[in-house]
């Protein structure tokens, strides 16, 4: 079709769960939401509301007004802060999809930059940054502990092959591989002159506790994106939340689309922040699982896993190397086939934790396949 970009055949749609649908009962663990629902008492609660208050031949809010207000309360409280943070510093989104492509049009579009990423990390970045004709550059992380290459990535500033690099995109704890931004890789973030934004990317705060977000209050090129969509159980809704100088809030209010943030999904996440305690009681559980399953999962042979800070564990086959893709998407079918589904990415393969029984039936399947295996396959 010649009225279509040229560059699009050269694109590939991102795919929710690769290798299409299964016909077993599916534990579902490759995608990184909480394995619980909202409690149902919740979920009445909401049907009560849309029942009683969203007249949907009406526009929703498209100002966010009381979402952000909650949003800024709850930063300030999970950040120890002591409400620096107010709801103008606040940009919502359909998700932290939306906002990472705002954050693109409102900075690199037409040419005038390109973002800077270290690989493996999560793949939306550079997605929307080629649907959006912005060029991408990669360092790879160290294959030991998958810290950046700090060196690489100065130089890639210093020295751009192609647009200047005007975003950073870091995700802390990252994914796929946990692991939070190490001292030396804050202190370089730091660095970075006012020219360049930093955006990093906490999807995973509730399950970490760590947060850099007091760095907005210093450094008006930095920006925190947060979620619903995981510890919070709100992943159908797809909330998500930016947090920034008001120059930068400003920016994304003015790129975004109006009303783009349906009324029964602004309902859900303010319910889910006044009942923020209920739903995060279970992430004691969720660390605890997931340090369980890292201890099990390095039992298994000729595999290796690392220690994560998130919801999920990534590991790879020993020894690594390009022969082993073959033995990974094999491991990925072979899963699949019996009900469990994980993710193939970055080399290796990330598996969110779910609930205990989830896990055991990982365990047991992953285990199975693995002996199944030559010594070194």
């Amino acid at each position: 079709m010649s009225f279509l970009r040229s560059d699009l055949a050269q694109l590939q749609a991102y795919v929710s769960h690769p290798g299409g649908p299964t016909k077993t009962p599916v534990d579902i663990l490759d995608t990184n939401e909480s394995p619980y629902d909202l409690p149902v008492d919740l979920k009445k609660t909401l049907a009560e509301h849309y029942q009683n208050q969203i007249a949907t031949n009406r526009y929703p809010d498209g100002g966010h007004g009381p979402l952000k207000e909650r949003i800024a309360a709850y930063v300030n409280r999970s950040g120890g802060l002591q409400g620096e943070i107010q709801a103008a510093q606040i940009s919502v989104g359909n998700g932290s999809d939306e906002l990472i492509r705002s954050l693109l049009i409102a900075t690199c579009l037409g040419g005038e930059g390109s973002i800077l990423v270290a690989d493996p990390t999560f793949s939306m970045y550079r997605i929307l940054a080629q649907t959006l004709g912005v060029a991408a550059v990669a360092i790879t992380r160290k294959p030991d502990d998958f810290s950046w290459d700090l060196a690489a990535a100065q130089a890639m500033i210093d020295k751009p092959e192609g647009p200047p690099v005007r975003v950073v995109f870091v995700v802390h704890p990252n994914s796929p591989t946990g692991q939070c931004l190490t001292p030396q890789e804050i202190a370089w973030l730091q660095s970075l002159p006012a020219d360049i934004l930093v955006v990093v990317d906490e999807a995973y705060f509730e399950f970490s506790q760590k947060t850099l977000v007091a760095e907005v209050l210093q450094r008006p090129n930095w920006v925190i994106l947060r979620t619903f969509s995981k510890a919070f159980r709100l992943a159908a809704l797809r909330v998500g939340y930016a947090i920034g100088s008001s120059a930068v809030i400003e920016a994304l209010e003015k790129v975004r689309l109006p009303y783009n943030l349906p009324g029964f999904s602004q309902a859900a996440a303010q319910l889910a922040l006044d009942h923020g305690d209920h739903l995060l009681a279970t992430l004691s559980e969720t660390r605890q699982e997931r340090d369980s399953l890292y201890q099990a999962l390095g039992q298994l042979p000729n595999f290796r896993v690392w220690p994560s800070e998130a919801n999920f564990l990534y590991g790879r086959l020993e020894p690594w190397g390009a022969p082993q893709d073959h033995h990974l998407g094999a491991i990925v079918e072979s899963l699949k086939e019996q009900g469990t589904l994980i993710r193939h990415t970055g080399g290796g393969l990330r598996i969110s934790v779910g609930t205990p029984a989830e896990n055991q039936r990982l365990l047991d399947r992953l285990a199975d396949y693995l002996r199944s295996l030559p010594e070194h396959p």
